[in-house]
């Protein structure tokens, strides 16, 4: 079936990209559109050429398949494309719709006029996958809309509302409905090929003798290239060549430190993220089922967990009654509530409209019988198996018998709760991370009973609060936090044996991660952390290390001290200060326990140590088919715990650097 579709109208020869779902710009149809374009070049009875996409969307740009196929000499990509199109001496007008990404919108700045119709996003992904635009993005959009508000757009990453490009005049003409009339009038208009004007900074009152200057601001501001800025550095130079050299010789220099960056290790490892998190509805074995709609809510527990869920839930559209007996707290979640939707108004995320409306959405009350008529219950209590069980067995009793119960429990056994119940089959865990509002991770726990209608509710649903859903098996701490005690107790184990805390978490940053583990921990509060170990079954260091610290009161940053201090003069609270009275106690309880020090350890082998207990126990979880696929479980580390996704996730990782994991769960020792 043909990708390209042609046809002629008084003249005009228009273009149809029609390469379901998003029109990919891959080989095939590139080769197809070299064809059609050659042809319409070489045909005097046609004036002009309009390239649109077929049932009602442009193109999704390149398909990122493609990067891991070798071409072959007579392969074809959307650059030749372009090429032809800047070539030929007829008028070519984009009719864009819906969605232009990377190498569309590269397609659409060739032309000569583009229309969009309203509510169309463009914009240029590429950098989120460790490349840029190379196919004439860093040398057309710079000189059409200055060098620098190009270098912010394409750095971003972002798309862009067609309405703002219009403002940028990145884009002709925005109109309602269909774009093709608009762009068959715009197609009677002249040549104007970008190729033709000076790339310009973009700043007013600046001189191009500035540039350098300039150019050396964009590489200060973004991260150094082994930390994930690789790509960011190659885009600047790319740009910087749009200022520097004429056209032909700046798109050269394009394609070259484009190749440079497809061949980079962070971009293998971003694309290997954009292929997983794909993959992650996929359940392998899953016989076909209908999710179940979830037209209302309900949660039980207005505690900082379940208001969050609550206002994820309402910005999802979905209206949500919330269950709490103690009614201090009801007023507290409800000040959280509106606290939260103002600051969105103030931010212009919202309008006061949308947030009065989301606000009403939500719904306090202390009875059970309120959640009668929901679709779906979040149990957000306190994080006990018997409390959390009592609930279950009273939403069994009020709930109508097509609802699903999910906990949000962060450990305990699914299969539990799902006991006093009398449809375990509908009952699963929806694991939210805090702040459940705006972490993006959300483990879907599938417990033994579960059907493949809950699980694929669960799945939905993730997909309808704008989630990551990453399914998990019923095991204590699931995937994330399983693997995060391993983590954590490694980097006890580091300062037991004389590393400070300052230097683990200094190192865990270099690393990528945006926390080191000891700020994280007390950011948590260690009297959490202090919780959980008696889950766990052993401590999470050789040492009462935890325990010591709650007994004097060191919970972290809510009381001004854990293992680092806080004070409200410092960062607002929030900076953590190394505490040499820690690294006292620390070192205390290591003699006591025997612990020999090894005064050596560099920040090599800091991150070493703990990012492959991290995989060890990933390995763990493959084995026992609680995790489905490495993938799912680097997407549950880059999403929920920071794991910087320039190196791909955790097991992703584990394959760069030549690491075997362990072949058997770590022993809590």
């Amino acid at each position: 079936m043909a990708a390209v579709h042609v046809e002629d109208r008084d003249g005009v020869r228009i273009l149809t990209l029609d390469h379901p779902p998003v029109n990919a710009l891959g080989y095939a149809l590139s080769a197809e559109l070299c064809a059609a374009i050659a042809a319409a070049d070489g045909d005097a009875s046609v004036r002009a050429v309009v390239i649109r996409g077929a049932n009602g969307l442009f193109s999704g740009g390149a398909d990122i398949n493609d990067f891991s196929i070798a071409p072959t000499p007579e392969s074809k990509t959307v650059r030749d494309a372009i090429a032809l199109i800047e070539r030929s001496e007829k008028t070519y007008v984009a009719a864009l719709e819906k969605t232009a990404l990377g190498g569309a919108l590269e397609l659409a700045l060739v032309c000569d006029a583009r229309v969009a119709s309203a509510g169309t996003r463009i914009g240029f992904p590429e950098i989120k996958l460790g490349i840029f635009p190379g196919a004439g993005g860093t040398q057309r959009l710079p000189r059409l809309i200055g060098a620098n508000d190009a270098l912010q757009f394409m750095l971003k990453g972002d798309p862009l509302p067609v309405e703002a490009a219009l403002e940028k005049k990145i884009v002709d003409d925005v109109v309602a409905g269909d774009p093709l009339p608009a762009a068959l009038v715009r197609s009677g208009g002249p040549k104007r090929r970008i190729s033709a004007r000076k790339a310009e900074l973009g700043v007013p009152g600046m001189a191009l003798f500035a540039a350098p200057f300039a150019l050396a601001q964009a590489h200060a501001m973004v991260p150094p290239e082994e930390r994930g800025g690789y790509a960011a550095h190659k885009l600047i130079d790319a740009v910087g060549a749009a200022l520097e050299l004429e056209f032909a010789r700046g798109i050269a220099r394009e394609e070259r430190l484009f190749e440079e960056c497809v061949r980079s290790p962070q971009s293998a490892a971003l694309r290997h993220v954009f292929f997983a998190e794909r993959e992650l509805g996929k359940i392998p074995g899953l016989p076909p089922a209908e999710p179940l709609a979830i037209a209302s809510a309900g949660i039980v527990g207005a505690g900082t967990m379940g208001t969050g869920i609550a206002i994820a839930i309402a910005d999802a559209g979905i209206p949500v009654t919330v269950i709490e007996p103690d009614d201090a707290q009801i007023e507290r979640a409800k000040q959280t509530v509106f606290g939260t939707f103002a600051y969105n108004v103030q931010r212009g995320r919202l309008t006061q409209e949308e947030a009065w409306k989301r606000g009403q959405s939500i719904r306090f009350e202390n009875d059970y019988a309120a959640l009668a008529d929901a679709d779906l219950v979040i149990e957000a209590v306190f994080e006990s198996l018997e409390i959390k069980k009592s609930v279950f067995e009273k939403l069994d009793a009020v709930c109508k018998p097509a609802a699903i119960l999910a906990s949000n429990t962060s450990t305990l056994d699914i299969d539990a709760m799902a006991a006093m119940t009398t449809r375990p089959g509908q009952v699963l865990g929806l694991h939210f991370f805090a702040p459940a509002n705006i972490m993006k991770l959300l483990e879907i726990v599938r417990g033994a009973a579960t059907s493949p209608q809950a699980l694929l509710t669960g799945i939905a649903f993730a997909k309808k609060l704008r989630k990551v859903g990453v399914v998990s098996g019923n095991a204590f701490g699931f995937i994330g936090n399983s693997m995060f005690f391993e983590y954590q107790r490694q980097a006890a184990a580091l300062i037991e044996e004389g590393v400070s805390p300052t230097r683990v978490d200094r190192a865990l940053r270099e690393f990528g991660f945006p926390m080191g583990p000891f700020a994280v921990a007390d950011l948590s509060g260690l009297d959490v952390f202090r919780f959980i170990e008696q889950f766990v079954g052993a401590p999470f260091a050789r040492t009462p290390l935890v325990a010591t610290l709650v007994e004097r009161g060191w919970l972290g940053q809510k009381s001004g001290h854990g293992f680092f201090r806080y004070d409200p003069a410092v960062g607002k609270g929030r900076e953590a200060i190394p505490d040499p009275d820690v690294e006292a106690i620390v070192a205390e309880l290591a003699r006591n326990a025997g612990i020999v020090p090894k005064p050596d350890v560099t920040d090599a082998e800091i991150v070493r140590r703990t990012v492959t207990a991290v995989i060890d126990k990933g390995a763990d979880l493959l084995r026992t088919g609680i995790a489905l696929r490495p993938g799912d479980i680097d997407i549950a580390w880059i999403y929920g715990f920071g794991f910087p996704p320039y190196h791909g996730g955790p097991m992703w990782y584990a394959s760069e650097i030549g690491y075997t994991p362990a072949a058997k769960e770590l022993s809590r020792a």
